[in-house]
């Protein structure tokens, strides 16, 4: 009696412990706890941090409404048809579709149709003929959600290839436009050198018809400004590389040869001005490869769940039926049906520690998952301020850099009237011409890096995609 007690207890202990591990087996995935607060540095103060509440929502935002540009969207949209790294991720996808697929249906039985046929004689005898037509089923129960837990991870991994698809896109969007604009900063450059190029073989001009009508004029001041016009046709030079070269990526970009690229005017550009960051959770579902980083994590999850549902038992039903003339100990014309079923259960006892050393190693990859999309996340947060902040900057020079431009061509202007009166020496006119041109240069970039900085925080957001 004592002992029938004793194994009623144990029965009794052993289903409880089994149905409160299963709570852990089949639980789905949440998001754990992060931090999310303070993630974008204000772009004017040095201390405080943005507490944005997103409202139009800058990286929501469709990409044609925010490159205007009609040759831009049309080059935009090339490249999302053609782009080598955009085709491949798109086959990634239909992969990782394909393989969900085979993980649901795991959930069924499997079948095998193997036919069989012999014929045997012996000693010169009559022929014996022995066939068989089986059919075999066998089903692995999912008891303890093995299964259903890798099912689960096949489904994260489907949502984390959809993610790298979109993350790519994003890429290619956010390339195609900073390659455009880089496009027009060096037309407007190679403008403006044009311009100074013209200006400064005047002054040369004038130089040697001085030194040639006036007294005192020496070789020297030609010698300066024949050297300050050379200065500029490197210039022009190095400009019409870069553009080649910008041309070439660009190209390679869109899918297509190296070729010559359309373009519009960099002044002619309308690009957003205000924007609203939407930072925190909004970020973190906006981001696609903060959200592929967070679908790894939860991936890792169900590996977890998988490892541990490696320590219950498995239940295997198997069963098999052939129409057969094979009677045993002879031979049964016409054949009959035969059939067989079989149900197996298998407790893992002691497996070389394989299934512990899996679980720690399971769980192991699931904190360097964490870490990692903790880090996805700080790292968005950072390329977000980096944006917001350079744009301000590079609009702050500009409009500093405009007001420097006005007081440069006026030197210019000045220093020449000067030179013609000898009232100033040859000197000064290079180095205002010079002063000029390097300003007017520093101003297209700056220029361009607020268009640029538009584009990286539109990219920072997630833009683009979605």
């Amino acid at each position: 009696m004592m002992k029938s007690k004793i194994n009623t207890m144990l029965v009794l202990g052993l289903a409880a412990l089994t149905l409160s591990g299963c709570k852990s087996l089949y639980g789905r995935y949440e998001r754990p706890d992060v931090k999310t607060t303070g993630l974008v540095r204000d772009a004017v103060s040095d201390n405080d941090t943005l507490a944005v509440t997103d409202t139009a929502g800058f990286g929501n935002l469709p990409w044609r409404d925010v490159f205007t540009d009609p040759i831009l969207q049309g080059l935009i949209r090339q490249a999302l048809d053609n782009n080598t790294d955009l085709l491949n991720a798109a086959l990634n996808v239909e992969m990782a579709e394909a393989q969900l697929k085979a993980a649901k249906l795991s959930f069924l039985p499997s079948f095998n149709f193997s036919p069989q046929g012999t014929i045997s004689s012996w000693d010169g005898g009559k022929a014996t003929q022995v066939y068989s037509l089986p059919l075999n089923a066998s089903w692995n129960v999912d008891l303890f959600g093995t299964l259903l837990s890798s099912k689960r991870a096949v489904q994260a991994a489907l949502l984390q290839t959809r993610d790298y698809q979109v993350a790519v896109k994003t890429k290619v969007i956010a390339g195609v436009a900073n390659m455009y604009y880089t496009l027009l900063m060096l037309d407007k450059q190679m403008q403006l050198v044009n311009d100074m190029e013209q200006l400064t073989k005047d002054t040369w001009e004038i130089m040697k018809l001085r030194k040639d009508a006036v007294v005192g004029i020496r070789s020297t001041a030609v010698q300066s400004a024949e050297a300050n016009y050379y200065s500029v046709l490197t210039q022009k030079t190095d400009i019409r590389r870069q553009i080649r070269e910008t041309e070439n990526s660009l190209s390679l970009l869109i899918g297509q040869q190296a070729q010559t690229i359309a373009r519009g005017k960099m002044d002619d550009q309308l690009l957003p001005t205000d924007f609203s960051t939407g930072v925190g959770l909004r970020l973190l579902n906006n981001r696609a490869d903060v959200h592929a980083a967070e679908m790894s994590l939860a991936q890792c999850f169900y590996n977890v769940q998988t490892a541990r549902s490696r320590f219950y038992p498995g239940l295997n039903i198997s069963g098999s039926g052939a129409y057969t003339n094979s009677g045993g100990m002879g031979i049964v014309n016409p054949g009959k049906l035969l059939w067989r079923a079989v149900g197996s259960l298998t407790q893992p006892i002691f497996q070389n520690g394989r299934l512990i050393a899996g679980l720690k190693v399971a769980k192991a990859l699931y904190e360097q998952a964490y870490n990692t999309w903790q880090n996805a996340i700080l790292t968005a947060g950072s390329e977000v301020s980096n944006a917001l902040v350079k744009y301000n900057s590079s609009l702050e020079k500009s409009k500093i850099e405009e007001k420097q431009i006005e007081v440069l061509k006026k030197n210019v202007e000045d220093t020449k009237d000067l030179m013609v009166s000898s009232r100033t020496t040859y000197l000064e006119v290079i180095t205002a011409q010079s002063s000029l041109l390097n300003t007017e240069l520093s101003k297209v970039a700056d220029d361009f890096s607020r268009m640029q900085a538009i584009v990286n925080l539109y990219s920072a957001l997630g833009g683009g995609a979605r």
